[in-house]
């Protein structure tokens, strides 16, 4: 069983990645053959519209037929049973790498000859003949849920995870708030951030941010055996 786990922060051993490699260990003890790909190592653009996935009698099969770095990406992604892909929250979104990947991957598995189940109201859209469990992981400093909710977090979050039942099957959606953003917050103009409340926040909520993660790994594993 493949897994593969995909950084969209510019940061290495940060609160994404680290949640990510949790969730990676999750997956491995649980026996699956883990990678992690980090986005802004690669070269690569967002969809550029040039509608080759839809192009009748299309050989692309899902896969994006836009040639760069992140084309082998994308290629082990469909091929991998489980994918996991991470963001940090910037101005009230993930990062545009992130998204970008999410368009070039999921875009080709969208049919536009879908088919409507009138007894659940839905179109069938699916390209992909077999499921891959998907999992989202976020990171943000904003510092209370009731915000997230606020700002409507959760139901950008919730539309993202919608996509990747259609198209790919199982989905889970897993969110860390109120992280560190610097190592040395002396360093920065940030008056409004008492940095030891947020260090003993840190203390006491990361650490089950991570069993969370690893969880979401070792749980992404087993739904991923059942649909085989």
């Amino acid at each position: 069983m493949k897994a593969m786990f995909v950084n969209g922060s510019p940061r290495k051993n940060w609160n994404t990645h680290k949640m990510l490699e949790s969730a990676m260990k999750g997956a491995s003890d649980s026996g699956a053959e883990c990678e992690m790909i980090h986005l802004y190592d690669l070269s690569f653009k967002g969809c550029v519209s040039c509608f080759a996935c839809k192009v009748k009698n299309s050989k692309t099969n899902g896969l994006c037929a836009y040639r760069d770095e992140l084309r082998p990406v994308l290629e082990k992604a469909l091929a991998s049973d489980i994918i996991v892909a991470g963001s940090p929250v910037y101005f009230s979104h993930p990062t545009g790498m992130f998204y970008s990947f999410l368009e070039r991957l999921m875009f080709p598995c969208l049919s536009y000859n879908g088919k409507y189940d009138p007894e659940t109201h839905t179109m069938e859209q699916r390209i992909l003949t077999r499921d891959i469990c998907t999992g989202m992981i976020y990171t943000m400093g904003y510092p209370d849920e009731e915000g997230i909710k606020d700002f409507g977090y959760l139901k950008m979050f919730a539309e993202t995870q919608r996509f990747c039942e259609q198209l790919f099957g199982y989905s889970e959606t897993l969110y860390a708030y109120n992280t560190y953003q610097f190592s040395d917050y002396s360093r920065y103009d940030v008056a409004e951030v008492i940095e030891p409340m947020k260090a003993k926040w840190r203390g006491e909520h990361f650490p089950e941010d991570l069993r969370k993660a690893y969880e979401l790994g070792k749980r992404l594993v087993m739904k991923a055996g059942e649909s085989k």
